[in-house]
């Protein structure tokens, strides 16, 4: 894992998401970027282009905000983007070349029953980019116990288990593999390839009417550092993902980190 990408927000986390953010890649020696992504406007009444202001101010506020944290000796570059979040943020992290984007659960100030605010539910609901959801004020420790949930282990994307991979490695983890039987299961659907079989520890089947209820119950018992999931069109955050926020109240991982990969399939 050589960079990692960090959108800040205006949250009261933001400081402690990217101390997390920099003691996290001063274990694997990436670099970081801190970048915000704004909108162009023009002033009510007038043809007058604001985003060089915006641009300015955004790159004030990113420089200020890293030098209000412990660098860690890490590379941190600060970069401002205007455009459409989604779409201009898959454009930076292919041309930056980004293997993970460290996210805050809430980005802005919202409020308290949310666990994803519209924003960080965005990402994870609309891109393909994998994504570590880390807790409000969560403090940086290495990660001794991953848990990895799923209703499919059949894999068909090259790459896919290569965040998973070097988290593991870097920190030395155990991996346990939880495999939900629905009543949509196949036989082949917990056939684990060499990749996920010479990672995995453990492995327990679950029959749950989903893999969020699985893992609930299950996290609670095992207690894991790490939670990994996949996304999937009608997935592990399927039922939250009708909208964009994701309360609290249906999802109770506030922790422990959780890592999204991208598709499987």
């Amino acid at each position: 894992m050589k960079t990692i990408l960090v959108p800040v927000g205006s949250s009261k986390n933001a400081k402690s998401h990217l101390q997390y953010a920099v003691d996290f890649a001063k274990a694997f020696g990436a670099k970081v970027y801190v970048v915000q992504i704004y909108n162009v406007y023009t002033k009510a009444g007038t043809m007058i282009k604001v985003d060089h202001i915006l641009e300015r101010e955004s790159k004030s506020f990113l420089e200020d905000h890293v030098a209000s944290i412990n660098k860690r000796g890490v590379e941190i570059h600060t970069k401002t983007f205007k455009g459409k979040l989604i779409d201009t943020l898959e454009k930076v992290c292919n041309a930056l070349d980004v293997d993970l984007i460290i996210l805050e659960p809430r980005t802005n100030s919202v409020k308290d029953e949310v666990y994803l605010g519209k924003t960080s539910g965005k990402i994870i609901k609309r891109t393909q980019i994998p994504a570590l959801i880390v807790p409000e004020g969560y403090a940086y420790k290495p990660i001794v116990k991953i848990l990895i949930a799923l209703k499919s282990a059949i894999v068909k994307r090259e790459g896919v288990l290569t965040p998973l991979v070097s988290i593991k490695n870097q920190f030395k983890a155990v991996v346990n593999i939880l495999l939900v039987k629905t009543g949509f299961h196949n036989e082949e659907d917990f056939i684990l390839n060499d990749e996920l079989k010479g990672m995995i520890t453990n492995s327990t089947v679950a029959e749950s009417p989903t893999t969020f209820q699985a893992v609930l119950e299950h996290a609670k018992e095992n207690h894991p550092d790490l939670l990994c999931v996949v996304r999937r069109k009608r997935g592990f955050f399927s039922k939250l993902w009708e909208e964009d926020t994701i309360l609290k109240k249906d999802f109770h991982s506030t922790k422990m980190p959780v890592l999204v990969l991208s598709g499987l399939k």
